[in-house]
């Protein structure tokens, strides 16, 4: 979106579609203010409630003249202000549109306000004058300290909505460093506005169609892939061994950090697999143009992967102590008794899944039917013995030949 508006600003297009940018303008930020509102989102409908103020400032004191004046006091105020309200909103907890949310971040913005209005008095901003229209060199620093912020809260959540603060950043600096007025201006600050709404709308997508926890696809994503199979393919349900034992024995931190790393391993499978997360402790891999013996060995060699993976944590010994303790003090006739703390020590574990797959074919032709026969397969795997692969086609064999051999006996 960045690379298009400044494609477009800097052409001789611009001319023709200036007549346009009123509308565009309008458009972007009315409907960037409705989606904040309906999504429930504070950060970025302040944000673009900063950008509205700060642009109104500069055109209201510039009075087309940015070079000196209040005009040039407007435009390094928005350059020092615009990033440190940037930084704040990304660092803020989400809180939703809620008045106790809500009311210190309106009194910033009325008390920035206010500091703007008093600093842009033509007595009080004659002193800042330069000979050029650009922005001054020390004013980079604060768009400099919010990218380092925002790339390092994005590594931190991998939402979109940080890349999107990001970009209309950028956005915001083109728009004071090379045309604080003007028609230009107007494009640039509306594309920042967009920027941020689009940032919205893909980190609700996220949210709708991947899992928070592990960051691979969720249940919807993989309903809706279900929707455009076509006529070869294999669909494998892993489930992840002794699941509650973990939760039970270590904690649900514990079982939390179990998921990511299968996800993490699930989603690096090879070939057309797609890693999903249906629930609990079960992801499916759907294949798609594989058959089930092509997906077997692939299905194995993530099966090792995860077995050789060494899962560490802290903390074990002084949670089994702790639990211990605690069902000590909880028999009758028991008095308090002190219990010397250890110091908290590392451990290894071992994860296995177990894994079932199935292919369409004859018998099996609609979805619904493979993930049945997927999730046959996976009990008997774990009937079995845990991980290991299944597969689906070898499990009907084998029904057949019993049923065979008693009727033989009959």
């Amino acid at each position: 979106m960045l690379a298009l508006s400044a494609a477009l600003v800097n052409s001789s297009l611009l001319e023709r579609i200036a007549p346009s940018l009123g509308f565009y303008y309008f458009a972007v930020f009315a409907a960037g203010l409705l989606l904040a509102w309906r999504f429930n989102s504070s950060r970025v409908l302040f944000s673009l409630l900063v950008l509205l103020l700060a642009h109104r400032a500069v055109e209201f004191f510039s009075l087309g003249h940015t070079g000196s004046g209040p005009g040039r006091t407007a435009v390094v105020l928005a350059a020092l202000l615009i990033p440190l309200n940037c930084i704040a909103l990304a660092s803020m907890r989400e809180r939703g549109l809620t008045v106790a949310g809500m009311a210190p971040r309106f009194g910033m913005l009325f008390l920035q306000s206010v500091v703007v209005a008093v600093l842009c008095r033509p007595e009080n901003s004659s002193a800042v004058s330069t000979a050029s229209s650009n922005l001054p060199l020390w004013s980079a620093i604060g768009f400099v300290g919010a990218t380092v912020v925002l790339v390092a809260r994005f590594f931190q959540t991998r939402k979109p909505m940080e890349p999107g603060f990001l970009w209309s950043l950028v956005a915001v600096f083109l728009w004071l460093d090379l045309s604080p007025v003007g028609k230009m201006a107007d494009a640039y600050v509306a594309t920042a506005g967009l920027i941020l709404a689009a940032s919205l709308i893909e980190t609700s997508y996220v949210l709708a169609y991947y899992d928070e926890l592990t960051g691979i696809r969720g249940r919807r994503a993989f309903n809706e892939a279900l929707l455009s199979l076509d006529q070869q393919y294999a669909i494998a349900i892993v489930d992840i061994d002794h699941f509650k034992h973990f939760n039970d024995t270590y904690g649900h931190d514990t079982g939390d950090q179990v998921l990511r790393m299968v996800a993490s391993r699930l989603a690096d499978v090879s070939g057309s697999g797609q890693a999903f997360r249906c629930g609990g402790e079960e992801f499916a891999i759907l294949f798609r143009n594989t058959s089930a013996k092509d997906a077997f060995d692939r299905l194995d060699a993530l099966r090792q992967t995860i077995q050789n993976s060494v899962f560490r944590f802290r903390g074990s010994e002084r949670r089994s102590e702790a639990r211990a303790e605690v069902a000590e003090r909880r028999k009758p006739g028991k008095k308090k008794a002190a219990t010397p703390v250890r110091q908290s020590s590392a451990a290894d574990l071992s994860v296995t899944v177990s894994i079932g797959v199935a292919e369409s074919s004859t018998r099996y032709r609609q979805p619904e039917q493979v993930i049945n026969a997927a999730d046959q397969a996976l009990y008997r795997a774990k009937h079995n013995g845990r991980n290991r692969v299944e597969l689906a086609s070898n499990v009907a064999l084998r029904l057949t030949r019993s049923k065979r051999a008693n009727a033989a006996r009959k």
